[in-house]
């Protein structure tokens, strides 16, 4: 599989295989229960995140929920 290049945060980041939400998720190692996920200026919801593919070029940014007081 050949090699795709997407915007993250605003930073080019190469992935090793199309992929999607999920797969990126979990390759970041984030908790999904703590954050959220825009791709391409459209908030993606939790329950998409096994469908919705990363293609060349796409612009994701994922925020993190910080508890504090």
């Amino acid at each position: 599989m050949s090699k795709v290049k997407i915007i993250l945060n605003g930073e080019e980041k190469i992935l090793s295989r199309k992929m999607t939400v999920a797969d990126l998720i979990a390759e970041l190692e984030l908790d999904v229960k703590k954050i959220a996920v825009e791709k391409d200026l459209e908030i993606v919801n939790p329950d998409q995140f096994l469908q919705v593919i990363l293609d060349e070029g796409s612009r994701v940014e994922i925020v993190h929920f910080i508890g504090g007081g």
